[in-house]
């Protein structure tokens, strides 16, 4: 289901409008940051349905925030995808069991990266019936 919010938090400028052109074409709604502490703030205002998460950020770091996120009652829930430059096949198992809901390496491959998004939040909006 296209329409959702979805919160990108990636301070390459390049990296971040990939992420944003792909997102709009497909129908879904952005916002945008550069920092993990805006990105928390922002969650917290705007409650996404969903959350891009770049690893290497300036300041705080991707698996940091996450864990932030995950402490406050208001974003807690939110789903959180990793996105990394770290591409082999053991950073995708730790940054899951950090607790990312979500992997994708970079560069991104558009195919990969939306029916990753899409898994995501099928997933969270199922999690929501149950509820």
């Amino acid at each position: 289901m296209a329409g959702e919010l979805i919160l990108i938090i990636e301070d390459n400028e390049k990296n971040r409008k990939l992420v944003r052109d792909i997102l709009h074409v497909t129908g879904y709604q952005t916002l945008e940051t550069e920092t993990a502490e805006e990105g928390f703030n922002l969650a917290l205002e705007k409650s996404p349905a969903l959350i891009l998460m770049d690893i290497q950020l300036p300041g705080m770091d991707g698996i940091t925030a996450l864990k932030q996120l995950r402490a406050d009652p208001i974003t807690k829930t939110i789903p959180v995808i990793a996105i990394t430059a770290s591409a082999m096949t053991y950073n995708r198992q730790a940054m899951l069991a950090e607790g990312f809901d979500g992997y994708q390496n970079k560069p991104i491959s558009v195919k990969n990266f939306l029916q990753e998004v899409r898994r995501v939040l099928a997933i969270h909006q199922d999690k929501g019936k149950v509820s």
